[in-house]
């Protein structure tokens, strides 16, 4: 079996898209996914699986979602060992940053056409940007609610589906993701 973190885009979010941990749990486990458990209310759920294809699961989960709640939410999944990676390859030294303003945004794909050059370009001179795979790392020292680097992290904008989570809840999705990893 394979443990998966599944980082729910935009749900309970200044309250649009609003989804009870609990239910969302309980969903989960009716899709036969084990071992199932959130984190925060922000819609990041660590469950094993028997399926590993990824594009099967996220349509799966994609489904059950829209069918319980008439919610249109969009999924990112990772392995434990893709969040290891992950978090082994951040650039940014967490130690010598506040990990509120660390984050990794998650994508489902790769970026569209322009949009490292898009990025690049809105960033002012204390934020920073690092590309990786499936990944970006991003400080924003400053806050995150006003960076217009920040707001261009959408589907519109980079041609791919983008979650991003701080420093701290990459390092407890992993956590957890390890816990029930076998």
């Amino acid at each position: 079996m394979t443990a998966f973190i599944c980082l729910l885009r935009g749900v309970n979010v200044g309250g649009n898209k609003m989804l009870k941990m609990e239910s969302l749990k309980k969903l989960f486990g009716s899709l036969g996914l084990q071992d199932v458990s959130t984190y925060l209310q922000s819609g990041n759920v660590v469950f094993r699986s028997e399926v590993t294809d990824r594009a099967v699961l996220v349509r799966k989960i994609e489904e059950a979602i829209r069918k319980a709640t008439a919610l249109d939410v969009r999924i990112i999944l990772r392995t434990a060992a893709e969040m290891r990676k992950v978090v082994a390859a951040n650039p940014l030294d967490p130690a010598e940053r506040n990990p509120k303003a660390l984050l990794v945004a998650f994508l489902n794909g790769d970026l569209g056409k322009g949009a490292k050059e898009l990025l690049s370009g809105l960033k002012i001179a204390s934020e920073e940007i690092h590309f990786g795979n499936r990944e970006l790392y991003l400080y924003f020292p400053e806050g995150i609610a006003g960076s217009k680097l920040s707001n261009a992290l959408t589907e519109k904008k980079l041609s791919v589906n983008v979650t991003a989570r701080n420093w701290n809840t990459v390092n407890a999705l992993l956590a957890m993701g390890e816990e029930i990893e076998r």
